[in-house]
């Protein structure tokens, strides 16, 4: 039943965009409510619908599956209801309501009535432009937000991540939307500036995914987690404990607004231990935890890093390497600081070494992320002992961009050498590098190896960070 301008554009919508099981009945007594064309799947019926006898033989005359209400005058859609009860149809009735708070009267047709109100849809229309407002699923599941469309802003702490080394947990990216073309994820698909998110979870934690999103690069650790955690194994770490929560406290000043989370395990000199706790007096962003019970050690670090909102954890090589800890912490997809002989606070610059382009993508934004950070010049080093540049063109056009986009100085160099020689020599530096769930591949090629990826847990004298990356061929 049609009749005003709403009802006008319905028509030409269902003359476009056509369903082939569907045929459609368009009664209508006015002729400015008629489009120029309609399409072949409309059929026009020149009635008045408030008449109870044109409408009740239109109705006996076809089964409908629907009918729909859409006309100007309040009046009109009352006396249509009237007749569609008086003729006994049991059909859903869709009734597109345009009076505001003017309630219309239903009498019996109520229980077979959906009532669209079209000034709350205009206003939720408009409060979806808003900034800073998520675009959510209203007429998909359950309508309550647990389906969502998110931006990623120029500089959203997601750009050039890779899809696997975002933790998922109660949410999902489903699709991306990239210049108007849908791309079905893997977990190597690389989100970038201006995508569109599909994701789908539990609304408030789809509320939480849309701010991570929207925050911009400089928030480090952030997206990884909020917060820091200092892990220390007696058994390990006993003799240069306190050299390991000066280099957290040091990042930890330069991050502003961040808590650190000691946790002590195994502890075995209450000396060190009590010097150690006396620092937790001294800052109050700083929390300890003593493990003393022979607890799992995996089910103990994943609740910390769950409870505390962790997005960087601080460690040593033996302790990560110990107790299977490197496969826990690389399944929490969490941002790994490996200490090094030499301490944080003396490196002058973060260093990015060539690898091939997934890899280098994957780790870039978080590259300058610390670097900015910390006051670290970025370098981007091509040691190659092939002499091998161009190849690598896409990668240093790719940092090259981020660069200008982020407003940070990089250093490129590009030297024939080998790549572990070259490492050796160098001095007060932050290695920023892929966190793989192979890193420690304990094999007989290691001793032949030129790639540097083989010797990131045998070369301790310089601080490392990893960054999570999935590796599609593990």
């Amino acid at each position: 039943m049609a009749s005003g301008s709403v009802a006008r554009n319905f028509i030409t919508a269902i003359s476009k965009n056509r369903v082939a099981e569907n045929h459609y009945y368009v009664t209508c007594h006015k002729i400015e409510t008629l489009p120029k064309k309609v399409g072949k799947n409309v059929t026009l019926i020149d009635e008045d619908p408030t008449s109870y006898s044109k409408l009740s033989k239109i109705l006996n005359n076809t089964i409908f599956s629907d009918i729909f209400i859409v006309m100007e005058d309040i009046e009109d859609v009352e006396y249509v209801l009237k007749n569609i009860v008086l003729s006994k149809t049991k059909v859903r009735i869709a009734l597109l309501h345009q009076w505001d708070e003017i309630e219309i009267n239903l009498g019996l047709a109520k229980e077979n009535c959906t009532i669209i109100h079209s000034d709350a849809l205009l206003a939720s229309h408009l409060y979806n432009q808003l900034p800073n407002v998520p675009l959510i699923a209203q007429n998909i599941g359950l309508g309550e937000g647990e389906i969502m469309e998110v931006h990623v802003p120029l500089d959203s702490a997601y750009a050039y991540r890779h899809v696997g080394s975002i933790l998922q947990r109660k949410w999902k990216i489903i699709a991306i939307y990239r210049n108007s073309k849908q791309i079905l994820p893997s977990t190597a698909t690389m989100i970038r500036p201006n995508d569109n998110l599909l994701i789908i979870g539990k609304p408030m934690v789809l509320d939480g995914v849309y701010r991570t999103i929207n925050k911009r690069m400089g928030l480090f650790p952030e997206p990884f987690g909020k917060d820091m955690y200092l892990l220390v194994d007696f058994r390990h770490d006993k003799d240069n404990v306190l050299r390991y929560l000066e280099e957290a406290l040091y990042i930890l000043n330069k991050l502003k607004n961040k808590n650190l989370f000691v946790r002590v395990i195994y502890p075995n000199d209450f000396g060190i231990l009590e010097a150690l706790k006396s620092s937790e007096t001294l800052n109050k962003n700083v929390t300890i935890a003593v493990s003393y019970a022979n607890e799992n050690l995996t089910d103990l670090i994943e609740f910390d890093i769950n409870e505390y909102e962790i997005g960087l954890i601080m460690i040593t090589i033996p302790t990560f390497t110990a107790d299977n800890l490197q496969d826990t912490l690389y399944n929490l997809k969490k941002l790994v600081y490996v200490f090094g002989k030499e301490s944080i606070t003396k490196s002058r610059a973060s260093m990015v070494l060539m690898d091939e382009q997934k890899r280098m993508e994957s780790i870039s934004a978080t590259a300058f992320d610390i670097s900015e950070k910390l006051g670290l010049s970025l370098h981007l080093c091509d040691f190659d002992p092939e002499g091998d540049f161009e190849s690598k063109k896409m990668t240093v056009e790719h940092y090259e961009t981020l660069s200008q986009i982020l407003n940070k100085d990089i250093k490129i160099t590009k030297k024939v050498t080998n790549p572990i020689r070259e490492l050796s020599r160098m001095n007060h530096f932050l290695q920023v590098t892929p966190f793989e769930k192979s890193l420690n591949t304990q094999n007989m090629k290691k001793i032949f190896s030129i790639d540097p990826n083989d010797f990131i847990l045998t070369q301790n004298n310089h601080p490392k960070l990893l960054v999570p990356f999935v590796d599609l061929l593990i």
